[in-house]
């Protein structure tokens, strides 16, 4: 009731319009090609995040038009540089990050809102794109990310270098591809939750990461949860939620 009257009231100041007032009572605004979700925000703490992927730059636009009406903050992934350039193309605010593939459109300013920080943990460069999907997803939810690159198992004693920092964190991503045993090393040394994102790097017998997530899936360390392959958006989404709780609690 307290948003219901809260919508009326900037009906009757004129902050909305009455087609803008009726979505929001929905919760949902339909466009041909797509139905958003308004009311997630109030539902999960974080608001409508478009996947990019298959969408035309023309429906990228349109939902990136409607969504901006009711959001403080639009956040899309998988995006192409194609689509990227149609979206800025109309708003120059809009932020694209080609090594996250991310389209973001934030109001106000991207900054930590809590005490605290992310790790996100890559086992080698060719993880860094997406580490970086990762992390720019924490920074949407509030958090600092703190992108530790390069510390793979191969060379082990990298990871010894870059310890301290990475247990200071509230919550860890360790990002691998290969075999993806890092997630199990890291696990072992640290009192933090470990959100393990396998990635498709590595040669044939890799299957395109099906060989690092059956590693993580069957890691003999605790406190180890695993998200989907390459799906760094997944893993700071989940350190997000993470990281907001801890912090307010």
């Amino acid at each position: 009731m307290d948003n219901l009257k809260t919508i009326l009231q900037d009906l009757q100041a004129g902050k909305l319009d009455l087609d803008q007032a009726a979505e929001l009572i929905q919760g949902s605004s339909r466009l041909d090609y797509a139905t958003l979700d308004l009311d997630r925000k109030r539902r999960t703490g974080f608001p409508e995040v478009v996947y990019g992927a298959g969408k035309s730059a023309e429906q990228l636009v349109g939902i990136f038009s409607r969504l901006r009406e009711h959001q403080e903050l639009v956040l899309a992934t998988r995006v192409s540089e194609e689509q990227a350039e149609a979206v800025q193309s109309c708003w120059a605010d809009v932020q694209y990050v080609k090594e996250a593939r991310m389209l973001i459109s934030a109001k106000t300013p991207l900054e930590p809102v809590r005490e605290g920080y992310v790790a996100v943990v890559a086992a080698g460069t060719s993880d860094w794109p997406v580490a970086q999907e990762a992390a720019w997803t924490v920074r949407c939810f509030g958090s600092e990310a703190r992108v530790i690159a390069d510390v793979g198992v191969a060379g082990i004693h990298r990871l010894f270098q870059r310890l301290d920092e990475i247990r200071g964190a509230s919550v860890i991503i360790c990002i691998a591809g290969m075999e993806g045993a890092l997630a199990s090393v890291l696990a072992g040394l640290v009192d933090k939750p470990v959100i393990a994102v396998p990635t498709s790097v590595g040669y044939g017998a890799n299957l395109g990461g099906i060989a690092a997530l059956l590693t993580m899936l069957n890691s003999c360390a605790n406190g180890v949860s695993v998200v989907n392959i390459d799906n760094g958006f997944g893993a700071g989404y989940l350190a997000g939620m993470i990281h907001r709780q801890s912090a307010s609690s």
